[in-house]
């Protein structure tokens, strides 16, 4: 099986490079791409799934990485020689969304066998806000008033809980 290319051509040179190794390729893995990154800033614990989701997939997407949960990026063929690099690909954001994850709910996950698995089955543990918790919301909404707080401090709080409530009544798409 040989290693998948990709051309590239500058003026009168062109020139072969593997996959794996052509930067704008979604099989490219960058040198400081470990399997002990840090997609977010605090381990995602159960608590809070919209703000790390929504950090992981800035992350995923910035290292040319989101397809592979979001499912865009699928297992090519066995016998293509795009698999192996996917392979690799799949477990690299497999391991980065294992470190990123509290000890417990990483135990639950570990065995999936791609990233898209993983993140579906975080989605439907934790993807969706519950009415007790919306009810709390709409209490926190109307009880927040400024008092001494700069404007900038009540408008974040604010914001803050307005986007946990759209988050719980996504529009609709179509």
């Amino acid at each position: 099986m040989t290693s998948p290319t990709t051309t590239h051509s500058d003026q009168d040179n062109t020139r072969v490079i593997q996959t794996n190794q052509d930067p704008v390729s979604i099989y490219y893995i960058h040198p400081s791409d470990s399997s002990t990154n840090q997609l977010v800033s605090v381990k995602f614990n159960g608590d809070g799934f919209t703000k790390c989701k929504r950090s992981m997939m800035l992350t995923l997407f910035a290292k040319n990485k989101l397809g592979f949960v979001n499912g865009t990026i699928c297992a090519p063929d066995v016998s293509s020689p795009d698999y192996k690099a996917w392979e690799r690909c799949n477990d690299l954001v497999i391991s980065w969304l294992l470190y990123n994850l509290d000890d417990n709910i990483a135990r639950s996950v570990l065995f999936l066998k791609t990233a898209r698995a993983i993140w579906k089955d975080l989605e439907k543990q934790f993807g969706y806000i519950s009415m007790p918790q919306i009810s709390s919301l709409e209490h926190k909404l109307a009880e927040l008033n400024q008092g001494q707080q700069f404007v900038s401090d009540f408008y974040t709080k604010l914001k803050t809980i307005w986007d946990n409530l759209d988050d719980a009544y996504p529009l609709p798409t179509y």
